[in-house]
């Protein structure tokens, strides 16, 4: 049975979906924009502070769930600019350890609201 997972520790979804799902021993965390909980705003305007913040999302949902960032095993990272692949890599590297997730990255069109990356995330428990 699916279960949702919610906390006011991200930002609340903005449609028809869950922050997160855990099925069985898996739980599948949605893109994660750049918004700050507490303002409702993105946490800056640059690559850096918007990278930080949606992988502090991704934590705190997980930390909801039970999990951790040691517990992901695959991230997507959408950018709306291949050119910060590297200042974003820089933060993401702070985030987990080894051995890490396996990712993809890539650059779309554009991501909601105008922010600059979205990550998702797949983590085992």
């Amino acid at each position: 049975m699916n279960q949702a997972i919610h906390t006011d520790n991200a930002p609340a979804a903005i449609g028809p979906y869950s922050q997160a799902v855990k099925a069985g021993n898996t739980i599948y965390v949605s893109g994660q924009l750049p918004v700050d909980p507490a303002t409702g705003e993105f946490a800056g305007d640059d690559i850096a502070a918007q990278t930080k913040q949606s992988l502090t999302n991704i934590k705190n949902i997980l930390e909801k769930a039970g999990a951790g960032m040691e517990n992901v095993v695959k991230t997507t990272v959408l950018l709306s600019d291949i050119g910060d692949f590297a200042a974003m890599n820089e933060v993401y590297a702070t985030f987990f350890k080894e051995p890490f997730p396996a990712r993809a990255a890539f650059q779309v069109a554009a991501i909601p609201k105008g922010a600059k990356v979205e990550i998702e995330a797949v983590a085992v428990i």
